[in-house]
């Protein structure tokens, strides 16, 4: 069995390359930087004795997405494919250029779509599974992160429709809204909630495989901050938030 994991060289995405290759899965791994998949690629192989392969690809660009990745060979006897992939960008606010509009857009939602969609036409789907992973940040608008916001709840919205896809029920399918994980992207951060362990997240995701549709929040504490937040009107949300900024 291969799975493909892009966003593979740090994060959540390591840690689930070093849970797939401990339970002996074949591997393919991709990510920006090519240096870092060498190190990676070697680690894996020789810890865990299994075939790892690499594939250098920034997944905010088309181009390289069609050129690099949507090659029948590399699917043709995939068993799922994970996406802990991300982008985002300091000044993301109102006033974000188009260029880095545009990535930011494509990097978290329309590479996602377009390698499922793909996926479904060249990979065997029965007994597949596909991970996606969204971000809390996406539960109510705000001003901060914008695009990155917008593009994490379309996506969400999108495994959501998997579900009613006919072509698609035999594929497993899981997705975890995240709050703050213990990753380069917290460190320093001074946070009131604490923050997930991506190993933990790494088994949970493995064991439910082969669940044919699971979808939750992690940490897990957030399902019960998401359950408020999604009762509470949104005109009152806005005015807490005018609130507690004054």
């Amino acid at each position: 069995m291969t799975y493909l994991i892009i966003g593979a060289s740090s994060g959540l995405g390591r840690a689930l390359a070093d849970k797939f290759a401990k339970e002996k899965k074949n591997l393919i791994i991709a990510s920006r930087d090519d240096r870092d998949l060498i190190a990676i690629k070697s680690d894996l192989e020789i810890k865990y004795n299994i075939k790892v392969e690499k594939i250098a690809l920034d997944f905010s660009s088309f181009e390289e997405l069609n050129q690099k990745l949507f090659k029948e060979n590399i699917f043709r006897d995939l068993s799922g494919i994970l996406f802990p992939v991300g982008l985002m960008h300091e000044k993301d606010n109102f006033d974000l250029n188009e260029v880095d509009l545009r990535r930011i857009t494509f990097a978290n939602y329309l590479s996602i779509v377009h390698t499922i969609n793909y996926v479904s036409k060249h990979s065997n789907i029965n007994g597949f599974s596909v991970v996606g992973f969204g971000s809390v940040s996406g539960l109510v608008g705000r001003n901060l992160n914008v695009s990155y916001a917008a593009a994490k709840r379309s996506l969400e919205s999108f495994f959501e429709s998997i579900a009613f896809e006919e072509k698609l029920k035999n594929v497993n399918i899981q997705f975890y809204t995240l709050g703050y994980l213990d990753t380069n992207l917290a460190f320093g951060k001074d946070l009131i909630l604490p923050k997930g362990s991506t190993l933990k997240l790494a088994n949970i995701v493995y064991k439910n495989l082969k669940v044919n549709f699971k979808k939750s929040y992690y940490p897990l504490f957030w399902n019960i901050i998401a359950f408020f937040l999604k009762i509470i009107p949104f005109q009152i949300l806005v005015r807490l938030y005018k609130i507690l900024i004054k």
